[in-house]
């Protein structure tokens, strides 16, 4: 298969009106936001987009959305995530249906699964569907992680193209990318902000960054700069972007990012229930970051 899930690809939060409803109209231009920001994917329906809020009617029409709005200008990334493995694969045929260019799986959550389990887990993913599967490990919120032996097993697969780490353990990072480096058409993605420029470094080809929401140039500029060989560049853009990924700690994930972008004019709404709002001594925090580092002009 001769897809490569590269660059800084934003996993785009997901808009709601007061009354929980997807915000169409506010989704739109938050990928016009994005793309004119420099990033390079888009992917709705991941951990930020709040994927685990949304019944299937809405899942259908933020792809819909998304794809309509995207028009082919970055790759759309559908996150096709269930507890159970035909739960994965009905999303995923919702997804195919839209005309999606890939699709993330994370492992199944709540249970915990042997490396055997998960492994028949994304072969039998893999093997439902033609289009480009991105695995997505992120241990912190699960607590499955899929070992790199297990990785590089799957790495054989024609049709899975990648992995995103989201577990901030750089040396398994570096463990997926030293055994899968040899196979061809994988790739490794780093999901941790703060070390997408020492993942290029060591192999990554890109991110899956939720800090683009909220800075798409910024972070765009980590990748933009290292291809084109400006390594001080791009070192500097990471070492920017740093305070703000760190600043997700204010509040539960990812009310910080939907504050940011209500900060800039988006009315995004807040996260749905039971995360709360900021508190306003965390939001003068958060504005003031923004502020200093050029966002809110």
């Amino acid at each position: 298969m001769n897809f490569t899930p590269k660059g800084i690809i934003t996993p785009i939060i997901t808009p709601f009106t007061r009354e929980g409803r997807v915000n169409e109209p506010v989704l739109r231009q938050i990928i016009d936001f994005l793309i004119s920001g420099g990033i390079h994917g888009i992917l709705p329906l991941g951990t930020t987009g709040e994927f685990y809020g949304v019944d299937e009617d809405d899942y259908r029409r933020i792809l819909e959305i998304t794809a309509e709005q995207t028009d082919g200008r970055v790759p759309v990334f559908a996150g096709a995530n269930h507890i159970t493995t035909r739960g994965t694969v009905k999303l995923i045929k919702i997804a195919e249906k839209i005309g999606v260019d890939a699709i993330t799986v994370l492992t199944p959550m709540f249970i915990s699964q042997t490396q055997e389990e998960l492994y028949m887990f994304f072969k039998t993913v893999a093997e439902s569907t033609d289009l480009p599967v991105v695995m997505y490990n992120n241990k912190p919120k699960t607590n499955v992680t899929i070992e790199p032996s297990t990785v590089a097993r799957l790495a054989a697969i024609d049709n899975i193209v990648g992995i995103k780490d989201s577990t901030g353990d750089f040396t398994n990072t570096a463990e997926y990318i030293r055994l899968t480096r040899h196979t061809k058409n994988f790739s490794v993605l780093i999901g941790r902000d703060t070390l997408i420029h020492a993942a290029l470094c060591y192999g990554a080809t890109g991110a899956i960054a939720s800090c683009a929401n909220v800075a798409p140039r910024l972070t765009a500029d980590i990748y933009d700069k290292y291809v084109e060989g400006d390594i001080a560049g791009s070192l500097e853009a990471q070492f920017k972007l740093a305070p703000l990924r760190m600043a997700f700690s204010l509040g539960s994930f990812p009310e910080v990012i939907k504050v940011s972008l209500e900060m800039q004019g988006f009315d995004v709404g807040k996260s749905l229930d039971p995360i709360a709002e900021l508190l306003p001594e965390k939001k003068e925090e958060l504005r003031s970051l923004l502020d200093n580092l050029g966002i809110l002009n």
